[in-house]
């Protein structure tokens, strides 16, 4: 059983937006970090956008065009992207993990949702 689960990606034309959503399909252990990961194809995956109790980070190539946000729900979260780029093609993963201090403990990753920009 995948530990998380991804939906919302699809395709769209430059400019536009798309919504991405994770949840835990349950038996995570405690976790203090989601974040959503992408990788397009001969490249290496990348970190788009962590929360850690509140705060948030982003790659310098998504800032103020994405928004991750934490869902009512355990262990989900949400990435709004706007103003898509042909680049911001990939497959998005979730994850979810422990991280104590700057040191990860344990993680786990969604299967991944595939994200195209058209121009």
């Amino acid at each position: 059983q995948v530990p998380l689960v991804e939906s919302g990606g699809g395709s769209v034309q430059s400019g536009g937006s798309l919504r991405l959503s994770c949840a835990d399909s349950g038996g995570l252990f405690t976790i203090n970090t989601m974040a959503w990961y992408r990788q397009a194809p001969g490249k290496r995956r990348e970190l788009v956008a962590s929360i850690t109790n509140g705060r948030t980070n982003y790659a310098d190539s998504v800032k103020g065009r994405f928004t991750i946000s934490t869902g009512n729900a355990r262990n989900t979260v949400h990435l709004q992207m706007d103003f898509l780029k042909p680049e911001d093609s990939a497959i998005y993963y979730c994850q979810a993990a422990y991280y104590s201090g700057e040191s990860l403990q344990y993680d786990y990753w969604g299967q991944g949702t595939q994200v195209t920009v058209s121009s």
